[in-house]
């Protein structure tokens, strides 16, 4: 879907631990020329348990406060708005998600917890539910490494490719667009297949370092692994099956072990493969 030219870059805020949430959105509203927008849930039930009803009411006021300074330290100029919402969290990014241009929120601590996450973390189920790219923010910055991107050659994952070429050229970053392949398979094929692709994406006049790499072995597995010197890794949320509402199993594991940031790719208009330059419309995401 094309993006509204005013669409803006979501942060779901739910405590202080979302404050590299609000860093990271704040740089990726800033290439873009996005503004900003921190949205906090505020639960009554909260309200009621606490000391006083006005205390948890204050507390969102002040981390909003804090968020939004942070907004401005990081990327000076940028437009940010600052809202709190009388409602649930998840129905609310969900709905507010339509229409946005990004949507930002924390891993929940899910890298590196070793532990196993339930289905219905508010990341996991955005990921799946979204209807704009979310990008999972770690705790922990990542590497200053290249922008990832994994390709099995279904058009989600090319549109996953479309928003990593763009990502790499506003972080003037490299790319590298990985396909994992059964051990059987044609490597140098598939190579060929997947350079041709990412020329399609580029254009004539790309300017972004580029590297394609085709490997054998679990694609779950081989993503992570590659992530680990990433600086963002990104994904379509369902290669074979797109239009469904849930979480491919690649999309999940990496979501779930990868310790870069993870942008999963969806609720896009798909884009033609054809021609020199597909390169997304000024108002189209990314």
């Amino acid at each position: 879907m094309a993006a509204p030219a005013d669409a803006a870059v979501l942060v779901g805020l739910g405590s202080e631990l979302d404050l590299p949430v609000v860093e990271q959105a704040a740089q990726e509203a800033a290439d873009h020329g996005r503004p900003l927008h921190l949205l906090h849930t505020f639960d009554w039930s909260a309200a009621f348990a606490a000391d006083t009803v006005a205390a948890p009411r204050d507390q969102a006021e002040e981390l909003i406060t804090r968020a939004a300074q942070l907004a401005h330290q990081t990327e000076p100029g940028l437009t940010v708005r600052g809202e709190i919402v009388e409602s649930s969290v998840l129905p609310t990014l969900i709905r507010r998600s339509e229409g946005t241009f990004l949507l930002a929120v924390g891993d929940s601590g899910m890298a590196g917890s070793g532990q196993c996450v339930p289905a219905e973390t508010t990341a996991v189920q955005l990921a799946a539910r979204a209807g704009c790219p979310l990008l999972v923010v770690r705790r922990e910055p990542p590497p200053q490494g290249p922008v990832l991107v994994g390709v099995d050659g279904s058009p989600s994952s090319h549109l996953a490719l479309q928003w990593a070429v763009e990502c790499a050229a506003r972080r003037d970053a490299r790319l590298l667009a990985l396909r994992v392949v059964e051990y059987d398979e044609d490597t140098d094929a598939v190579a060929e297949q997947l350079t041709e692709a990412l020329a399609r994406h580029t254009g004539r006049d790309n300017t972004v370092p580029t590297e394609c790499r085709v490997v054998r072995g679990d694609p779950a597995e081989v993503l992570i692994d590659t992530s680990r010197n990433a600086q963002v890794a990104l994904v379509a949320a369902r290669g074979d099956e797109p239009g469904r509402a849930m979480l491919g199993a690649v999309a999940q594991s990496l979501l779930y072990h990868s310790p870069a940031p993870v942008v999963v790719v969806r609720g896009l208009a798909e884009a033609p493969l054809t021609g020199p330059d597909t390169r997304p419309a000024p108002n189209q995401r990314p």
